[in-house]
């Protein structure tokens, strides 16, 4: 298993300098890039690398000559929003950056399930969280039999077809958000459509990690390495569903963290065993966005406990078998 890093971090960085900072945390040794969508597009044109082959290969080498690899390649969007001209514009965005990633030969593409409205008319997203009352439950079976089956089932057989997994992150506020509607989803489109795995959307929801990771299984395509800390006070009076700005740090129930600083790292090394036996040997990428710790406070804290937790090396057979 390797260390990565999501770049968008460190998106005041152009290009050549954004590689620099990756290797100066030398335990790094892949990267994650944004194309579009949440949050956003720095280091990587779509169209530029899609317009010419020779520009891609120019743009891969420089990246494997600073000595690292590409994990994914990220367009967060929500391609089911009710709003069509939002929707048609980040299915497109999917679609190139699943072209791109065949041509960069990077197998994943990361993004959200995306989330409907509750008709056909409707302007913003909606997201049912209760079955009562009964209303709710009539919205949420059109959003997924009206809505997401059809799109993803069509969206998957286009990544089928260039030779891509889909890693959607599943990401409270949207259809996919844990690990039932994760393998709900996937039953009902196809086997190349998986998981993103990012722990800290599952702490704050009272998620027993590991024991998320082992029933998602071979559904994990890709993983966010990302911590939350929970405020006891906050929870006890208020529970974990938390609509107060991220400003109101010291108010809210839960605040994203660097890895380390929301669980220890014993439960890190929890997480990373529990990806190792569910086959898991590819990337830990590192998302900040930790409000309380600066860049490189965040990622050298990050890169600090992982370091210790990740198994670098192919596992071998015991020597008593």
């Amino acid at each position: 298993m390797k260390l990565g890093l999501f770049t968008p971090v460190l998106g005041k960085l152009s290009f050549a300098e954004m590689l620099v900072k990756v290797r100066s945390f030398e335990k790094i040794d892949a990267i994650e890039l944004g194309t579009g969508a949440w949050p956003g597009r720095d280091h990587i044109d779509p169209d530029e690398l899609l317009g010419s082959a020779q520009r891609a290969r120019e743009y891969r080498q420089a990246i494997t000559d600073a000595g690292l690899a590409i994990s994914a390649l990220s367009c967060h969007g929500n391609p089911l929003h009710p709003d069509n001209a939002k929707a048609r514009g980040d299915d497109e965005l999917f679609r190139k950056t699943v072209r791109l990633a065949e041509r960069l030969e990077v197998p994943v593409v990361v993004t959200f399930s995306g989330c409907p409205g509750d008709a056909e008319n409707a302007r913003h997203p909606n997201w049912v969280t209760s079955p009562w009352p009964p209303e709710f439950l009539d919205v949420l079976e059109w959003q997924w039999e009206t809505k997401a089956i059809p799109y993803w089932s069509d969206a998957a057989r286009f990544a089928g077809d260039h030779g891509i997994k889909i890693a959607l992150e599943a990401h409270p506020g949207f259809l996919v958000y844990n690990v039932e509607t994760a393998l709900k989803l996937r039953l009902a489109t196809a086997k190349n459509l998986g998981v993103n795995f990012d722990p800290s959307h599952f702490f704050w929801q009272g998620v027993d990690v590991p024991a998320a990771i082992r029933a998602l299984g071979d559904a994990v395509f890709h993983v966010h390495a990302k911590d939350v800390s929970i405020d006891p006070h906050n929870v006890a009076v208020n529970g974990v569903i938390d609509t107060k700005t991220y400003h109101r740090m010291a108010e809210r129930s839960w605040l994203f963290r660097s890895v380390g600083w929301g669980h220890g790292e014993l439960e890190w090394k929890r997480i990373v065993s529990a990806l190792r036996l569910a086959g898991y040997d590819y990337v830990m990428s590192i998302e900040h966005e930790d409000a309380l710790a600066s860049i490189d406070e965040g990622l050298s804290a990050a890169v600090d406990v992982l370091s210790r937790a990740v198994f670098t090396q192919p596992p071998v057979d015991p020597w008593w078998t």
